[in-house]
């Protein structure tokens, strides 16, 4: 007897041991599989099951399949096939507003649910040439598929701004034939580097693509999908729980979108000294720097992207951006008048002439839309407000931080995805979808041919002054950075924009010629961005098991249905609207971002960057952005060497430096609320209540959007659309409560020096 209680103890004790064993094992392979030092991961954690080493994506993300359940049916077609209509459309008519409200995919993916269950209800179970009518049970994975054909093309497409400045600021009204072939090329052949990227941006776990997480939530909270990484908190269902906020957000938007608009443009402290200039500088949020600190508008909070979906550790290093280059460096260069800055705004959209108005660009150009240099030295040099002209400084700085940190910290991640196959992934997620046919490299190759073609068309049929050599050069700078930016991107949820870099090249190459500017621009960013798009569905597909060749179809057929619907619908509007792009729009229909976007058709394809950036012009210090962007992260990994464990492991110098690269048409009030939330959420609630965070975090990010973007849908087309926004027009549109926050000089934009007629600066 005691005999076997010594054998039993003693097997006991050998358990253990093997049992730790296994879990110091686990916690080596789990620090192995980043092969970078990523501060996403938990490096704490022991987990037996074969899950993901992130809780982002284990509280997201279930690491099951059922390969059994169909995604590619009639259902999710039709169904995603009308979203691709609907979605885009509404986007393209509120895209041209300010503030604008973007129906994100979340508003599909809510919506398809109860269309998709009342089809298995209703529908016959027939079949259509040997194909069922009516499939079953609605499933998550055909939700999954539609919501993709939803979203991936419900943005404006970016080339829809080259057609929207042609029209506004060059007077160039050229054929649908022309838009489309625009149009298509720039939205598509991005998708032709997904056959590469998939392998550096979709298959690895590092890779975790944090605003796909919301998504992933929702989805399983709305099919009751029950897993490990979810945990086990008491309290209400995450069903209810969304219900709940869904309800709360669409009611409360009613407040700081339409019954009490200062509650969104919360500037109190310009309140009180509403004609002090240097006060509304500094706490306006119209014009000003922000440092009023709160808003209550979930729209204006999330504008640059849900501060819940970004982990805390990322919007830290773009709150340290913001603080220096803002709220430090910003005032110290307006306020001792470094770029005649004095006589503008200190925060602005627009570009400026000497004599501080608007500049008009119809005073330089010929009848081709060239710089007429004789016009140009009469007139006036251009102008920025200081933001807009330390955002191009960020700008340069961001693009060689990008590459410098991608060799330094990136190099071991991308020279082992470059040798693994797809099947050789250390994570669970790759393991289960290895078992679907992946996408034929040769279905990338027609893409990208067709779609080489269609832009040579564009640019040779039609006279854009944009030789194809200047085409194929933009193509090779976007596809150069995927991968680096893409990898940033899919660990921080920040994207860094190539719009800047590709202007200055095309500046240099091509000066004066505008179209050419805003075309090399295009192909040379939305490339890059729409590979991003491309990939970035991938992983959502790649967390619910979407077999890839489904995915692949999806995401084309839908961009294309989304481009020519977006084009018709911008058609629609300058035909029917009065005053589009006016700044004083009475429905607010100013065009911020075509506003930026011919202010940089101005600033690098008319007037040039020589004329701007060069040695002894007004801009010139900027260039050294350049250098400051290559040398930070060298710093930082240097000291890293030296101090491993130390915060400097934390910073990453392209997020700083491209954190804020939405300034404009975004300001302060979308970025320090922003930072505000994430912190309670991300940092505070995630540290203190990691279980209720884990429950519930992403769904109420998911509910929120949805409650903004159904209420300003219901707000705009029941009381500001209708008789011609007359609703309203003499009691609630002009109470205190909508005119305080703009009945200012924040407002009003009022430079620090107003000029009398005739006088002129610079």
């Amino acid at each position: 007897m005691s005999t076997t209680m010594e054998d039993r103890q003693r097997s006991q004790s050998s358990s253990i041991d093997e049992k730790e064993d296994a879990e110091k094992i686990r916690v080596d392979q789990i620090l192995d599989i980043a092969a970078f030092d990523d501060p996403n991961i938990d490096k704490d954690a022991i987990i037996l099951e074969d899950d993901s080493p992130y809780p982002e994506v284990r509280s997201a993300v279930a690491n099951t399949d059922d390969p059994s359940i169909p995604a590619s049916t009639i259902r999710s077609w039709v169904i995603g096939i009308i979203w691709a209509i609907i979605i885009p459309g509404m986007n393209q008519f509120f895209f041209f507003r300010f503030p604008s409200v973007q129906v994100t995919g979340i508003v599909a993916q809510l919506v398809t649910f109860p269309i998709g269950r009342a089809w298995a209800r209703l529908m016959p179970r027939v079949k259509i040439f040997g194909v069922s009518l009516n499939p079953g049970p609605f499933n998550i994975k055909e939700h999954v598929l539609i919501t993709i054909m939803a979203s991936v093309g419900s943005g404006s497409a970016y080339a829809t701004d080259i057609v929207a400045v042609q029209r506004v600021y060059y007077n160039q009204t050229y054929n649908f034939s022309y838009q489309w072939l625009v149009v298509m090329s720039t939205q598509l052949i991005g998708f032709s580097i997904g056959g590469i990227a998939r392998r550096f941006l979709v298959q690895p776990p590092s890779m975790i693509w944090p605003a796909n997480l919301v998504t992933c939530a929702l989805f399983n909270t709305l099919h009751r999908q029950q897993y490990a990484g979810m945990g086990n908190r008491g309290g209400i269902s995450r069903e209810r729980f969304f219900l709940y906020a869904f309800i709360g957000s669409t009611a409360w938007y009613f407040f700081p979108g339409y019954i009490f608009q200062a509650l969104s443009f919360f500037n109190w402290v310009c309140w009180i000294a509403p004609n002090n200039i240097v006060i509304n500088q500094l706490f306006g949020y119209s014009s000003g720097l922000g440092m009023s600190l709160i808003t209550f508008d979930w729209s204006q909070i999330a504008y640059i992207g849900s501060p819940l979906a970004t982990p805390w550790w990322a919007e830290a290093n773009i709150a340290v951006g913001f603080v220096f280059f803002f709220w430090f460096l910003t005032p110290v260069l307006y306020y001792t008048n470094t770029w005649y800055s004095k006589f503008m705004p200190i925060s602005s959209r627009g570009s400026f002439d000497r004599f501080g108005q608007a500049y008009n660009v119809t005073q330089i150009i010929n009848d081709d839309s060239t710089l007429n240099v004789e016009k140009y030295e009469a007139y006036s040099p251009l102008f920025l407000s200081t933001t807009f002209a330390v955002s191009y400084g960020l700008s340069f700085a961001s693009i060689t931080a990008t590459l410098t940190h991608t060799f330094l910290y990136f190099r071991k991640q991308i020279w082992i995805q470059a040798r693994r196959s797809m099947s050789e992934q250390p994570d669970i997620h790759a393991r289960l979808m290895s078992r679907y046919r992946q996408v034929p490299e040769w279905w990338y190759m027609i893409i990208f041919v067709s779609m080489f073609v269609f832009g040579v068309i564009s640019i040779e049929v039609w006279n854009t002054q944009f030789p194809v050599w200047a085409f194929v050069l933009a193509l090779i700078i976007s596809f150069v950075y995927t991968i680096p930016i893409g990898m940033i991107q899919a660990i921080t949820n920040q994207q860094i924009g190539l719009n800047v870099i590709t202007e200055l090249i095309i500046g240099y190459a091509l000066p004066g010629r505008p179209i050419a500017m805003m075309m090399f621009k295009t192909w040379g960013y939305i490339t890059m961005a729409q590979a991003l798009t491309f990939t970035s569905d991938f992983k959502l597909g790649h967390y619910m098991k979407i077999p890839p060749r489904p995915m692949f179809f999806a995401q084309v057929l839908a961009t294309v249905i989304a481009g020519t619907v977006q084009l018709g619908v911008q058609a629609w509007m300058f035909t029917n609207i009065d005053n589009m792009c006016d700044p004083h729009q009475k429905d607010r229909f100013i065009c911020p971002s075509t506003e930026v976007f011919g202010t940089a058709s101005i600033i690098w394809g008319v007037i040039g960057p020589a004329r701007q950036f060069s040695k002894g012009q007004v801009y010139y210090g900027l260039i050294f952005f350049f250098l400051i962007g290559a040398a930070c992260p060298a710093v930082a990994y240097l000291i890293s060497l030296k101090w491993p464990n130390s915060i400097i492991k934390y910073i990453n110098f392209p997020i700083i430096f491209s954190g804020t690269g939405a300034i404009p048409p975004a300001s302060a009030v979308n970025y320090v609320p922003w930072t505000i939330v994430g912190f309670i959420f991300n940092y505070v609630i995630r540290r203190r209540h990691f279980a209720w965070w884990t429950k519930y975090n992403y769904v109420l990010s998911a509910a929120l959007d949805a409650g903004v973007a159904v209420s300003a849908i219901l707000i705009f087309f029941c009381l500001q659309y209708p008789q011609n926004n007359a609703i309203g027009a003499n009691n609630i549109q002009v109470w205190w409560g909508n005119t305080v926050s703009f009945d200012n000089a924040d407002g009003n934009a009022l430079p620090l020096i107003s000029l009398g007629d005739g006088e002129t600066f610079g």
